[in-house]
């Protein structure tokens, strides 16, 4: 007999699997050198005092990394939270957990908190949302529910919509501020409201906050679940906020990024981190270091991000219906109005103009009674502002030209 884990085919194919198996066997004009708007992975330059720290630590893997990580970091980033989210304050030895990536630590957090023996048990996802959220709730045995949310649900209005009988079975509720793919945020109001069902049902929050630091406006930077909490003078009792050096930083490949939060529910994550050999690197530790105590890279980060902002988004504007996000390096763009479905624009845009965006579709699910990725795409702002431009005008271009041919067939 056969001994495999049954929940592995609960999971879907990765979206980023999904859209090679779309574009597969598709061959784009030679002629156009391909530009890939489809992958949030960030291209901006990797920060100097980044590289140069690596660099001077790399002697430093002659030895195991401690799981728990060292107190400069957990120091560090302490003070760069204290910094950020006033008036918040978190103690570095036990509210603050290093983990190598908030992917990682996700995964690492639902195998230490979620109780996957109690039947029934629920986790919310937002839906669109990034596929990580259901493929960790699924693994550790707990059933997704997808709640639909928008730019209209900043404060938290969506939460009105979960039947009581949903957050009675709810363990943990999946939070992304600014969100992928939309660049929405949770105002204050919004996480009191959160936090006010959390109290009543007992859940705990995941807050996903990777992209807290790209940002429109410096007047109104996203409001973390931890300033939130301390705004309205609640504790860290059951919450767990995520964050990343990854874009932030420009460092994907660092895998560096720590949880914050609830100490209780920490020191199980250490706990269960001791066993899994989860220890982060020390020449990333030093590296990490350096980036938590640098803004100075973080606000040219923000430059770069507006300038293509304001440059691109009007080009796109021009055949296709997308909002300015608040936050995050995503378009979410109507393309309904084209006649093609989400697959099919990505397809045809591929073999036209040799340019890759994600469908919608595959970073939402039907529920609600519909798919709010049905008919969108994602386009991640992530290359260099003449690249994103060259790719704005091939879009245009490909939607011109969808729209002649849905003339003349008319």
């Amino acid at each position: 007999m056969d001994v495999l884990n049954p929940r592995i085919d609960r999971l879907a194919p990765y979206p980023m699997q999904r859209l090679s198996a779309l574009i597969a066997g598709v061959s784009p004009p030679a002629g156009l050198a391909p530009i890939l708007l489809s992958v949030g992975e960030p291209r901006h330059p990797l920060p100097r005092i980044v590289s140069d720290a690596l660099a001077a630590a790399s002697t430093a893997v002659d030895r195991y990394p401690a799981f728990w990580a060292g107190p400069e970091l957990r120091a560090a980033i302490a003070d760069w939270l204290a910094m950020r989210f006033a008036p918040a304050r978190l103690d570095p030895a036990a509210e603050i957990l290093p983990v190598n990536g908030a992917r990682e630590g996700l995964f690492s957090f639902f195998q230490a908190v979620a109780d996957p023996t109690r039947a029934g048990s629920r986790v919310i996802c937002p839906n669109p949302g990034y596929a990580v959220y259901d493929g960790v709730a699924s693994l550790c045995g707990l059933e997704p529910y997808r709640l639909a949310t928008g730019p209209d649900d900043r404060d938290g209005q969506a939460y009105d919509r979960v039947p009581r009988e949903v957050w009675r079975q709810t363990q943990l509720v999946f939070v992304c501020s600014p969100d992928n793919p939309r660049g929405t945020t949770l105002s204050q109001k919004g996480w009191e409201r959160l936090f006010a069902l959390a109290d009543e049902y007992g859940f705990v929050i995941v807050a996903d906050e990777c992209y807290c630091e790209i940002y429109v406006d410096d007047a109104e930077r996203p409001v973390g679940s931890l300033e939130a909490a301390a705004r309205c003078g609640r504790g860290h009792e059951r919450l767990a906020a995520f964050f990343s050096l990854s874009k932030r930083s420009n460092a994907p490949g660092l895998r560096s990024g720590f949880i914050a939060g609830d100490a209780k529910l920490l020191a199980r994550v250490e706990k269960f981190r001791s066993y899994n050999g989860g220890g982060m690197n020390p020449a990333v530790q030093a590296a990490s270091i350096a980036a938590w105590r640098d803004e100075a890279h973080v606000v040219e980060n923000r430059r770069l991000y507006r300038e293509k902002y304001d440059a691109v988004i009007p080009r796109l504007q021009r055949t296709l219906k997308l909002e300015r996000p608040q936050a995050g390096f995503f378009l979410w763009a109507d393309i309904r109005e084209t006649g093609l479905s989400d697959e099919a624009f990505t397809r045809a845009l591929y073999a036209e103009r040799n340019v890759v965006v994600l469908p919608g579709s595959y970073l939402t699910h039907s529920s609600e009674g519909h798919d709010p990725g049905a008919g969108h795409v994602r386009i991640a702002l992530v290359a260099s502002l003449e690249e994103c431009l060259e790719g704005a005008d091939r879009i245009a271009s490909f939607c011109f030209s969808q729209a002649s041919r849905r003339r003349v067939e008319a």
